[in-house]
């Protein structure tokens, strides 16, 4: 650990330090207890003592210096190169091989090691070599020396080399005491931690007895310590939870795994009766104690016991919770199924019989009148629309909404639901248009689930659209998907708005002052059935510049098979094949045909154009008349089974009213009675 780091609290880093000055301070009082000798020796000719006791003396007062501006690696480093500089000054001045100064350039690199960085390590041993190779040089060359008395060289070079000595031992000791304080430190730290520690604590030897256990295992399980060793604690694990624990400690102690087990306990309570256990849920987090010396097959395990029964109740309360919720919702269900199902029956006689009264079948009426039968027939209308999405919305949470997968052309669905959106559209003055590309492939997935899934998305589109602006349909494909998207030009959606798309009941205009009729289910229902179909939606907005809904359906249904569908992988970029139709330009060339014949005729074929394209299903309701076309799906009725039927009323041009019901198709044998 580096020294130059100032105020450590660390223990040993703070004894080194007080060894750095301890050598400081023994280097001055030896130079200065010798320093008269030396002077006399100076004074009789001899200069070398004086050289010796001075660079000693001088270390000394700068390493001091250092240390208590706390500069403590360049007062390492000063120390370190007094000892070189006075081990070359000796050797200098003894040509003999292996004298003493080289002894004391040696303890340089030594002293180094105990207090000083790798650098200076390195720089150390670099210079007591070179030291060591020229005394061998001097003493192979035999270099001339100064004269100095034989006595007075043996004792400079022997006070040297014992001061030098006893600053080396001096640290050694010091630095071992420092690391013997600071593992006993780190020992009773620990011991404090284990002691205090909110979970309890238990060390099991390699065999599995304890032998250790912390002050929070009696608060944990009721009892003293001593309780818990030989089978103790084996005793309170409960029956069911035995093979679990023996199998997870095994593992720890054998395999040197981890292990997190959750298991039940008894926990004592001395003021209650012993007969009755009282069993608490235990966290317990078993970890080998992994030693490199030890070559046998086990390891000791410590082990964590933490009391999770607040949690568990919480888990279980939770449990309780949503099972009561998803009986709730059950009910709810079941609730919306019964009344929706109890309400379509007279809203189905009072719509077709309020259409019946408008269109005069039973006779003129009153100007008054046939306006109360116009507002009956739409709130009845507006009911039955609300009571299907209802009872579409109640299934599809139930997960009784099947899917009837089959291959169908998607861009086929566009025509029948531009015909059922046609009106609406006229009235708010909103245009139809429709960009499909080339070459789409065939869509395995329900037909009926698709275009409930686009009339609702239209529906959303031209509600919502401004006057005079345009709705458009776009269908491509986009990898393994058929990319379905409604454009429109309307009010827009805020961003907090747009994050909860999908959600029942929700719109984005709330209150009781929205300008906009809805339910907010219709978004909910396309949601359901594109999740139903494994598919994405995903809704862009813009306040005030519009809404692109975008709806990516699986083209081989919801189990998609990627051997059967290749990736595309485009050469080179072309613009896409797309053919652009405004709806009203074809539809008043069909109008042109339509109205030729007489007005009966006129209602079969609409009859046939809205059903033509519809696959075989249960009892459908299409209505048409001067307020639109709206379709009530009776799907799924248990009580409706009845034949094929169709009844064509007659009505004043051009507003007409068809029923058409039955599981085929309502362009056979469908004529009036």
């Amino acid at each position: 650990m580096p020294l130059a780091v100032a105020g450590s609290g660390n223990r040993p880093e703070v004894l080194r330090r007080k060894t750095l000055a301890n050598n400081s301070r023994i280097a001055i009082v030896t130079s200065a207890l010798v320093m008269p000798l030396a002077i006399y020796w100076l004074v009789t000719g001899t200069v070398l003592p004086f050289i010796l006791a001075a660079v000693a003396l001088a270390s000394g007062m700068t390493t001091l210096a250092l240390h208590q501006r706390q500069l403590f690696q360049q007062a390492v480093a000063g120390q370190v190169y007094t000892l070189l500089g006075l081990g070359l000054l000796l050797t200098l001045a003894d040509n003999r091989f292996a004298d003493i100064g080289m002894a004391v350039a040696l303890m340089g690199p030594v002293l180094a090691a105990l207090l000083g960085h790798t650098r200076l390590r390195q720089h150390s041993w670099i210079m007591a070599t070179a030291i060591v190779a020229l005394g061998a040089v001097t003493a192979i060359i035999g270099v001339p020396t100064p004269f100095m008395p034989s006595g007075i060289l043996t004792l400079a070079s022997g006070i040297t080399l014992a001061v030098s000595v006893s600053v080396v031992i001096h640290t050694a000791n010091r630095i071992n005491g420092a690391f013997e304080v600071y593992d006993k430190a780190q020992v009773t730290a620990y011991r404090h931690l284990i002691e205090h520690v909110q979970d309890a604590v238990i060390r099991f030897s390699s065999n599995g007895e304890v032998l250790l256990a912390s002050r929070s295992s009696e608060t944990l399980f009721g009892c003293r310590r001593f309780e818990l060793t030989g089978s103790g604690l084996g005793a309170r694990m409960h029956v069911m939870d035995r093979p679990a624990y023996l199998t997870a400690f095994a593992d720890a102690n054998q395999g040197g795994e981890t292990r997190l087990i959750e298991v039940r306990m008894r926990q004592d309570d001395p003021h209650s009766s012993p007969t009755v256990p009282r069993f608490v849920w235990v966290e317990i987090s078993l970890s080998p104690v992994l030693d490199p010396d030890n070559t046998g097959v086990r390891h000791e395990v410590i082990a964590l016991f933490r009391d999770i029964t607040a949690r568990k109740d919480n888990e279980a309360a939770m449990i309780e919770a949503h099972r009561a919720a998803e009986e709730a919702s059950s009910a709810k269900s079941r609730f919306l199924a019964t009344m929706g199902h109890e309400l379509r029956t007279p809203l189905n006689a009072i719509v077709g019989f309020s259409e019946m009264m408008s269109t005069g079948i039973g006779g003129e009426l009153s100007p008054t009148h046939s306006e109360y039968a116009g507002l009956i027939h739409q709130s009845g209308k507006h009911l039955l629309e609300v009571v299907r999405m209802l009872l579409d919305m109640s299934r599809i949470e139930a997960g009784k909404f099947e899917l009837q997968s089959e291959p169908f052309e998607l861009q086929n669905i566009i025509e029948p639901c531009f015909n059922m959106v046609e009106a609406l559209a006229q009235e708010r003055d909103v245009r139809l248009v429709s960009n499909v590309e080339d070459n789409m492939p065939t869509l395995n997935a329900d037909e009926r689930a698709c275009r409930q899934i686009l009339l609702n998305l239209m529906s959303n589109a031209i509600k919502f659209s401004h006057p005079g602006s345009t709705v458009v349909v776009n269908m491509k494909r986009q990898g393994q998907s058929l990319n379905m998207s409604v454009i429109d030009q309307g009010v827009g959606m805020a961003p907090e708005s747009l994050a909860r798309v999908g959600e029942a009941f929700f719109q984005a205009q709330g209150g009781l002052s929205r300008p906009y009729e809805g339910t907010g289910l219709g978004l909910s229902i396309v949601k359901g059935l594109v999740e139903l179909h494994e598919g994405t939606l995903r809704a862009m907005s813009e306040i005030g510049a519009g809404t692109t809904v975008t709806v990516l359906l699986p083209i081989n249904g919801p189990a998609i098979n990627t051997a059967e569908t290749a990736t595309i992988t485009p050469l080179h970029r072309e613009q896409a094949a797309e053919r652009s139709t405004p709806w009203q330009d074809e539809k008043e060339k069909r109008n042109d045909s339509i109205h030729s014949d007489s007005p009966a005729a006129g209602c079969r074929k609409r009859c046939r154009g809205l059903a033509g394209s519809r696959r075989p299903m249960g009892p459908v309701a299409l209505y048409e008349g001067a307020a639109g076309i709206d379709r009530s799906d009776g799907a799924g009725d248990p009580d409706r089974t009845g034949g094929q039927q169709c009844a064509l009323f007659p009505a004043r041009p051009p507003s007409c009213a068809v029923l058409c019901a039955g599981p085929k198709r309502a362009d056979r044998n469908c004529g009036p009675r």
